[in-house]
């Protein structure tokens, strides 16, 4: 049996929306034990050019309930990227995985061919639903995980690769 368009997005994004939580209260657990405001841990960047934490969260939230809207053909949901603190992300966390859990598998399988264009300021990207999700959505998503991650653990937070892989 093949694997569906709905497996390779909703629990994935799930799966890694998870992670992500759990990677953001080691972090504010972190910076409660050692004393360090976890303002500065949320606006961390990895350099000057690159957006900061809470961009990062915002971004891997944004690309799992983009993707699935955009697959579904879903209204898109707006989410102001306002959050500013852990307990905020954690908020912006759980709305798009409630938001994930929502969408009903019959709205993405069947998908894969079917064009969906990725409409950009300057213009637009076709995508098919599967190359939508393969080359563009997936990748993505574990950008932004790794890059939280990576900020995280350039603070000093204890993580090791399987606080990113999650359990089995």
């Amino acid at each position: 049996m093949a694997t569906e368009l709905y497996d390779l997005t909703v629990p994935v994004f799930i799966r890694g929306l998870k992670n992500l939580s759990a990677l953001l209260e080691k972090g504010a657990a972190f910076a409660a034990e050692k004393g360090i405001d976890a303002q500065s841990l949320a606006s961390a960047q990895l350099i000057e050019d690159m957006k900061p934490l809470t961009a990062q969260v915002q971004y891997a939230c944004d690309t799992a309930k983009g993707t699935v809207t955009r697959l579904g053909e879903l209204e898109p949901v707006a989410m102001p990227d306002t959050e500013q603190s852990f307990e905020e992300l954690q908020a912006r966390i759980a709305r798009t995985i409630a938001l994930l859990e929502s969408v009903p598998r019959e709205r993405i399988d069947g998908r894969e061919e079917t064009p969906v264009p990725l409409k950009l300021p300057n213009g637009e990207i076709p995508f098919t639903g599967r190359s939508h999700v393969l080359v563009f959505s997936q990748p993505n998503f574990y950008f932004h995980l790794v890059t939280a991650y990576a900020l995280l653990r350039q603070a000093g937070v204890p993580l090791g690769k399987i606080d990113f892989l999650g359990g089995a």
